[in-house]
């Protein structure tokens, strides 16, 4: 329904650009050459406080070393990093680097804030033939560095929906294995593991993108819901949809007290400290579910992919690209593109995953071992292969239609509305957004 499926018509461009350059020498390119008449240009960029990004800072040595690029990294909490990049942005401040959620893309691309790969991949200088563009899950290289057929940033930080849970209290309750189905995990799982202050599961719903994605989302697409028509209409009081945000209320039961401010922290902390049995979450929590510091219940942690609901596994899809800042003078584009080509490359792409961060290379997830040592491989490469690339609606109003979903989903959850109440109250207002925007007058093409 939204723009993605049209970048992947960039593929083929990516690839016939690169490919054309990639045929010269590629033992003549280096790292330290191409950034000799860059070495001393500082780069700045926002960093989340996440273990993918604490990853990245411990490979960054090298890079500078090998460079002479200083990457100054300024750290925020996911919910403060898109306003900190608009107001960046519209200053015309200091960022060099976009860090970019797939469903700001839209946003950041439509006002020109950041640069189209094919500026970096069209220059011999800069591009190393080692790129290899193909090597990123497609759908991840579209629905998070892609918009309208151009694609503008590479896959850094990425993440998919997954059932990370404790073997040992399934075990301790009679279960096998985890829940093929939502109904399962609701009807059969949840009265059994909910006793003596444990909880079966709890799904992250602070009232932030989290509710938005993770919770809100989450139940929807499992149901064969959404929140749009082909019309670009809500379709958030369609019987799908409606039976998706009905069943978030039944499991409620099943869930800690206070769920409604759960945020990512306290949600892993809850299973990594035994309180619940089971939680829906990112792939790039799982270096801090395995870690003894950390969690308590290493030697019964599994993972499996998310459960499937009516309309089949709909697991949720989330995560990032970097993108090179328009606003940047010439130097720092091309010291902010060494860098994520670097960053992203296949080269680090196993460091990367070593370090606790989360690579969209497919080759990584192919070398012999990696599947055995990362509990998660299986359910990601299996969610990136057939996962859903429009999770949350891609356009660039998102922001302004996330904040609606967040206040009426929490009110939804607290039960000051119904679902149909709340439902009706997020579509009405998301239609108002999407008339001012000109999706309905012709101004904007129905983004398909």
């Amino acid at each position: 329904m939204t723009r993605v499926m049209s970048c992947i018509s960039s593929m083929a461009l990516a690839t016939a650009l690169l490919a054309g350059t990639a045929a010269s020498d590629a033992q003549a390119w280096s790292l330290e050459e191409a950034a000799k008449p860059y070495a001393g240009t500082e780069i700045e960029v926002v960093f989340l406080l996440r273990p993918g990004y604490e990853a990245a800072k411990e490979m960054l040595p090298e890079f500078e070393e090998k460079t002479g690029i200083k990457i100054n990294i300024i750290d925020h909490p996911y919910e403060n990093s898109l306003g900190e990049q608009v107001r960046d942005f519209v200053a015309q401040g200091d960022l060099d680097i976009a860090l970019i959620d797939l469903v700001w893309i839209g946003n950041f691309a439509e006002n020109e804030w950041i640069v189209p790969i094919e500026k970096f991949t069209s220059n011999p200088d800069l591009l190393d033939p080692e790129l290899d563009i193909d090597d990123f899950f497609p759908l991840v290289l579209n629905a998070f560095g892609g918009w309208n057929g151009t694609i503008y940033g590479l896959p850094f930080d990425n993440y998919s929906g997954l059932l990370f849970y404790n073997r040992c209290m399934l075990e301790e309750a009679g279960f096998d294995g985890p829940p093929a189905t939502w109904e399962e995990l609701k009807d059969t799982y949840g009265p059994a593991l909910t006793k003596d202050g444990k909880y079966a599961y709890a799904l992250q719903s602070k009232r932030n993108e989290t509710q938005s994605a993770d919770s809100f989302a989450r139940m929807l697409w499992p149901f064969g819901g959404s929140f749009l028509d082909a019309e670009f209409k809500s379709n958030l009081l369609s019987d799908e949809s409606q039976t998706g945000l009905k069943f978030r209320q039944d499991l409620m039961q099943y869930m800690p007290e206070g769920i409604v401010s759960y945020d990512h922290a306290e949600t892993v902390n809850a299973l990594a400290q035994g309180d619940v049995a089971m939680i829906t979450e990112w792939s790039a929590f799982y270096s801090t579910l395995t870690s003894p510091e950390t969690s308590t219940i290493t030697d019964c942690l599994e993972i499996a992919p998310e459960p499937t609901g009516p309309a089949g596994r709909k697991p949720a899809l989330g995560g990032f690209s970097l993108a090179v800042a328009s606003q940047a003078d010439e130097d720092e584009q091309a010291a902010a593109w060494l860098f994520i080509q670097w960053v992203t490359s296949k080269a680090n792409a196993q460091k990367y995953l070593e370090l606790g961060g989360v690579p969209a290379r497919q080759s990584v997830y192919q070398e012999p071992g990696v599947a055995e040592e990362y509990g998660f491989v299986d359910a990601l490469v299996e969610s990136w292969q057939e996962g859903v690339p429009e999770f949350r609606p891609r356009f660039a109003e998102w922001p302004q239609i996330t904040e609606i979903v967040q206040e009426w989903g929490t009110k939804i959850m607290l039960g000051e509305v119904t679902t149909e109440e709340g439902a009706e109250e997020i579509g009405t207002r998301m239609e108002a957004v999407l008339e001012e925007s000109g999706y309905y007058s012709g101004d904007k093409p129905l983004a398909q």
